[in-house]
């Protein structure tokens, strides 16, 4: 099949999915008497589960950073459409899909291919030990686990069932119990026969609209084709080779400065890396990171977060906010790098993050 034959039946897909009858959508979902802790526990032992699919994510997040992170920006504050073919954590395919083509992630075995339809380009480069959020994030199904990965069971409660993707798919409500971060709820639909969530809604505190939301239009659960994850370069183009293929890694490996195990009161996460100049802390959806920036980087980062509108600017630096999103980036010179510490926490904790991290020695460049 062609490529605009290719996009063709996806624009009919969509088209298609757009018309289903409201009678069908609206069908009532089957309610289940499975506890919070026991739909909990399935989340938690879904990872593994073999699924094709295809996601849709709204992010309500404007987020003021520069053109380092634009893609992040998209992702988080765009409509995204996500076909996902998931053979398990170390062998998977996402595309995201656009107007005129595809961009898309091939992963297997610690090592990923990039491949942008548009750009006829194709990138190979091992996994990052530490990532800006990519697209296949935001499915539904990696969303949910992790959001729900550190919960415990006094923060989970039941919701009402609803029909997602054709399946009666089970609710479940994460409050969380620290009172820094700023999330209010996540709100998770989950498969009960696999335990994968097929929807998930992110509340900042005080909110009425999720900042940000993610479902599944279309879940079949089993082994995709296995063709359909592993990639085959095209006639054309040529596959290159890179050793980072992330600005969060490039910034762990070159920034100068060392980050400490404990920040603000909350511990480093487990399972990464014990020192970097990148650090990442807290427990669920309660999270912190501090990058140490190059003046480079941080100057038109700077010059973009004093011109947004509610930035606060004080000692510690400049400061804003996203819906429940936090940025604080502290001061720097051409000598010195700057600090950015962000994350779901209050503007006070990324205070107390800011003055602890400028202590920590820096050394010229």
């Amino acid at each position: 099949m062609k490529g605009w034959q290719r996009w063709l039946v996806v624009a009919l897909g969509v088209l298609l999915l757009g018309s289903i009858p409201p009678v069908l959508a609206a069908l009532p979902a089957t309610e289940s008497d499975v506890t919070a802790s026991e739909l909990l526990a399935s989340v938690r032992s879904s990872d593994e589960v073999a699924f094709t699919g295809y996601a849709e994510t709204v992010g309500g997040l404007v987020l003021p950073v520069t053109q380092d992170f634009t893609d992040l920006v998209d992702l988080f504050g765009e409509r995204s459409r996500l076909r996902a073919w998931w053979a398990g954590p170390d062998d998977w395919r996402v595309d995201e899909l656009t107007a005129t083509g595809e961009t898309g992630v091939f992963h297997r075995s610690g090592a990923s291919v990039l491949w942008n339809y548009e750009d006829s380009s194709a990138t190979l480069a091992a996994d990052p030990v530490v990532r800006l959020p990519r697209a296949a994030d935001l499915l539904p199904s990696a969303l949910g686990q992790r959001l729900l990965s550190e919960a415990v069971d006094e923060e989970v409660s039941r919701l009402p069932a609803e029909r997602i993707a054709g399946r009666d798919a089970l609710g479940l409500r994460l409050v969380p119990s620290d009172e820094r971060t700023t999330i209010d709820r996540v709100d998770v639909w989950v498969d009960p026969s696999t335990g994968v969530p097929l929807k998930v809604e992110v509340y900042g505190a005080g909110a009425t609209v999720a900042a940000v939301r993610s479902r599944f239009l279309e879940f079949t659960p089993g082994a995709p084709d296995p063709e359909a994850t592993w990639f085959v370069t095209p006639p054309g183009v040529d596959l290159s080779f890179t050793e980072v293929i992330d600005v969060a890694e490039a910034a762990n490996q070159f920034a100068p400065a060392v980050t400490p195990d404990e920040l603000a009161g909350l511990a480093r996460r487990s399972g990464l890396v014990s020192i970097g100049s990148l650090g990442q802390y807290g427990r669920g959806v309660t999270l912190l990171t501090a990058a140490a920036v190059w003046d480079d980087l941080s100057r038109p980062l700077r010059d973009q977060l004093e011109g947004t509108p509610g930035a606060v600017i004080d000692e510690n630096g400049v400061y804003v906010s996203a819906g429940p999103i936090g940025l604080l980036l502290t001061p720097g010179s051409r000598e010195h790098s700057s600090w950015l510490i962000a994350g779901t926490v209050d503007a006070a904790t990324l205070a107390a993050a800011a003055a602890e991290v400028r202590q920590i020695p820096v050394p010229d460049r």
